[in-house]
């Protein structure tokens, strides 16, 4: 039976202690899931990381591998954000060939806009910082092209509910002593 793959995104709430990305990433390894986009970065409190994973899967591995999440010590909630309910956004840094004044007023045209700032200047190139959509992102590079891009990097995708919702409500409640941090995170 073929599935029809889709773009899923995954927050995950986990202990911020050395290899436990290690092991989040390995269990998609084992499945054969190719992660998309990976952002890791830690949260109002120091104790624990976000994870935002983005994976093209069908329904069926979508609900398989964010149970098999849920079952791994360190991890504390996981939330599957459906796009009509979520913010998702990504850092994009690009350094493109800019000789002449000519060429570094076009690109700065470009840049304002698709509201990208100039981060650096040189005498023969613009960086540029741009925060969107990733089809933002990728109209943005699209025509960054002509002028040759020199390095390119994206941080991968953040993402958040809309609204007062959060990764908190309705999470899994797992009854462990380490898990104790003072907050209603769960």
């Amino acid at each position: 039976m073929n599935t029809v793959k889709q773009r899923h995104t995954l927050s995950v709430l986990v202990e911020n202690t050395a290899g436990v990305l290690s092991q989040v990433s390995r269990l998609f390894s084992r499945k054969g899931y190719n992660i998309e986009s990976l952002a890791v970065g830690t949260t109002d409190d120091p104790e624990v990381s976000r994870i935002t994973i983005e994976l093209l899967c069908g329904e069926n591995q979508i609900e398989q591998i964010t149970n098999q999440l849920r079952k791994l010590i360190p991890v504390y909630s996981v939330r599957l954000l459906p796009p009509s309910s979520s913010i998702r956004r990504e850092l994009v840094l690009i350094k493109v060939r800019a000789e002449g004044r000519d060429v570094r007023n076009e690109v700065i045209q470009i840049a304002n806009i698709f509201r990208a700032s100039i981060i650096d200047v040189s005498p023969h190139s613009l960086t540029l910082a741009v925060i969107g959509q990733e089809s933002k992102d990728d109209a943005l590079e699209s025509l960054l092209q002509e002028f040759g891009i020199l390095e390119l990097v994206r941080t991968g995708m953040v993402a958040l509910e809309r609204g007062e919702s959060t990764i908190n409500d309705n999470a899994d409640n797992k009854e462990r002593g380490e898990y104790n941090l003072g907050k209603n995170i769960l």
